[in-house]
């Protein structure tokens, strides 16, 4: 079966649409790009566009590749300090002269759309409840949306990244399964995944998960992204892995428009939370 990404999408925006509608609600993003890399602003794009459809204000601040890093950090703290908004990005990759991960620690964790932040992983890794990263939380909404049970599940990811790897390695331990963490330096990778009840890949590299790697009856989450003869590529042999798994993402079309959804779902959180803490 299909796990449909675009659809749960689809359906997340159109009951926050209705939800900020139908209490006015004064949701603003603050989007800061420095420089003029074209995939960034391709994302960027792609994150207006859902603002714009359930309405939520966007207020994007484009510098230029040569802007210094202090001036980066003097306008993260203005954002910071400005109560109508609600949420901050700071888009990834800057200009070699600005420390990202510096200057993204400097939001506000209240302000993190991204949940990057120390503040926030320290409580993913406590197990409180924080501000989640987009692309982990998409994956958990996923398989929650078709019921599949993470606790006493068998997971393996591969690739242990700060972005996907790492955090989302806690957020399911949270939820009672058990994990192994699968990188490039691990020997013998089709022996773990071959043993997993839910196997996700983040690594990039394309079509690493081929048939014989896959128990049968697994569910196989795709979440890595190439580029070939101008198509996206993942990280999965989709043809041949469908074959055998219980559930599967397209890529593109599973994971990626989840990660949308999930800046939309955190900016109306993080608006909710601030409302509750005054």
């Amino acid at each position: 079966m299909i796990l449909d990404g675009k659809k749960i999408r689809d359906e997340i925006l159109e009951n926050i649409k209705n939800k900020i509608e139908l209490k006015k609600l004064p949701i603003k993003l603050a989007i800061i790009l420095v420089g003029d890399d074209e995939a960034s602003k391709i994302y960027i794009r792609n994150k207006e566009n859902a603002c714009n459809y359930v309405g939520i204000m966007v207020d994007k601040y484009l510098l230029d590749s040569n802007t210094t890093e202090t001036e980066v950090i003097k306008l993260i703290t203005k954002l910071n300090n400005d109560s109508t908004v609600t949420g901050i990005i700071l888009q990834s990759p800057v200009p070699k002269q600005i420390n990202y991960d510096k200057c993204s620690n400097l939001i506000a964790p209240t302000k993190d759309v991204d949940g990057f932040t120390k503040d926030n992983i320290y409580n993913l890794y406590l197990g409180k409840d924080t501000i989640m990263p987009c692309t982990v939380k998409g994956i958990i909404r996923l398989l929650e949306y078709y019921k599949i049970p993470l606790t006493g599940a068998y997971v393996t990811i591969v690739g242990c990244g700060n972005i996907v790897g790492h955090p989302l390695s806690l957020v399911l331990m949270n939820k009672g399964a058990t994990i192994t963490v699968a990188h490039s330096k691990t020997t013998d990778l089709k022996k773990v995944t071959k043993d997993a009840d839910i196997l996700i890949s983040a690594t990039g590299v394309p079509h690493l998960i081929t048939k014989d790697m896959v128990k049968e009856g697994a569910v196989v989450i795709d979440v890595g992204i190439s580029r070939r003869d101008g198509k996206i590529i993942g990280d999965v042999d989709f043809a041949n892995v469908q074959k055998i798994a219980s559930y599967i993402t397209p890529n593109p079309g599973g994971v990626g428009p989840m990660t949308v959804a999930m800046i939309i779902d955190n900016l109306l959180e993080m608006y909710e939370r601030n409302e509750v803490n005054g």
